[in-house]
């Protein structure tokens, strides 16, 4: 019996790690026990206990690891304790999950991966994008249908506006196509500004395998969602993810749809965007005592590039900001 707690219980918390470990522990009742949901409002520790089946509640993080002494946790924090928490769990030699980004700044990541392999504690990075039952079927069809020409991904938001949206959400979507084609070998960055805007990004990729693509970061369009094209000679495939409660899967070849799916809106949100196949992942490999997937050096390339893709756009935005030029 694997003994899990979680710590933090906000919104993100609830739906994509409590739901899915209380539909995983009411389906599994012999293989984990939800032990502790820890929180600083204790109200919503008590609320997690009632919703999804964890068994105490407490309000202070070092308090239940020693109690509980759990043999996994489920960490959710906000980015700016991402790195302190994680280390601490690291540290403790507590298999566990960690959010992404991995933290603030390069440097922050970058600490939180040297402390990852020098103790060689079991950890996964929550990026559900690389679980999603779409994704992962166009990417096995994929595989067969032929070499990838060009990539192309859009994230669309609504009034999200915040500065580190780059870094901290649109991180997904640049995982996600490193999942799906594989390692970027260069990028370069055009910013949309207008006056009284909030920042666009469009960004060109090159992979180390020729395959070119583009990223679309649109934050502030005005409705969710999220859409993955791959090409290629004779073939296409197209999958709408992400946020909401919609995805479809289109699969081309010579001009014949080979199939097409929309997902089941009466089916549970985390059987859809991945959150329960990313339980399970992490449960299976605590159980047969594999190293969890993915881990902080898999997903550090993905980190690595948002962060120099923000420093990117300060430095042009600085640029034009300068004495005599002029900006859109």
């Amino acid at each position: 019996m694997i003994r899990i707690a979680i710590a933090g219980c906000g919104e993100h918390s609830r739906s994509s790690h409590a739901a899915p470990l209380g539909r995983y522990a009411s389906l599994h009742p012999d293989e984990i026990q939800l032990v502790a949901a820890c929180d600083l409002d204790v109200r919503k520790a008590d609320e997690f206990c009632q919703s999804f089946g964890f068994e105490r509640s407490y309000t202070d993080l070092n308090q239940m690891l020693e109690k509980e002494k759990p043999d996994a946790c489920v960490c959710i924090m906000p980015i700016d304790h991402i790195v302190e928490k994680g280390i601490e769990l690291l540290q403790r030699r507590i298999p566990c999950v960690i959010e992404k980004p991995l933290g603030t700044s390069l440097d922050e990541i970058e600490r939180l991966a040297r402390i990852a392999r020098e103790t060689q504690t079991p950890h996964m990075v929550s990026v559900n994008r690389r679980f999603m039952p779409y994704l992962n079927e166009a990417k096995s069809w994929l595989q067969s249908a032929g070499s990838l020409r060009y990539v192309r991904a859009t994230q669309v938001r609504h009034a999200r506006d915040e500065e580190d949206f780059i870094w901290s959400t649109a991180i997904h979507v640049l995982d996600a196509l490193r999942y799906m084609v594989g390692e970027i070998k260069d990028f370069q960055v055009e910013r949309l500004r207008y006056e009284g805007a909030a920042l666009w990004y469009l960004i060109s990729l090159q992979f180390e395998d020729g395959t070119v693509g583009h990223i679309e970061i649109l934050p502030t369009s005005g409705m969710v969602e999220e859409l993955y094209e791959f090409f290629g000679e004779h073939f296409r495939a197209r999958i709408t993810a992400g946020s909401g409660t919609q995805r479809t899967l289109e699969l081309w070849r010579d001009n014949e749809l080979i199939k097409q799916a929309t997902s089941d809106e009466s089916e549970p949100e985390d059987l859809r965007n991945g959150a329960f196949n990313e339980v399970e992942e992490f449960i299976n490999a605590l159980r047969t005592g594999k190293s969890p997937y993915p881990s902080i050096g898999q997903i550090l390339p993905s980190a690595r590039i948002c962060f120099e893709i923000a420093e990117s756009v300060t430095q042009l935005e600085t640029a034009a900001n300068a004495p005599g030029s002029s900006s859109c």
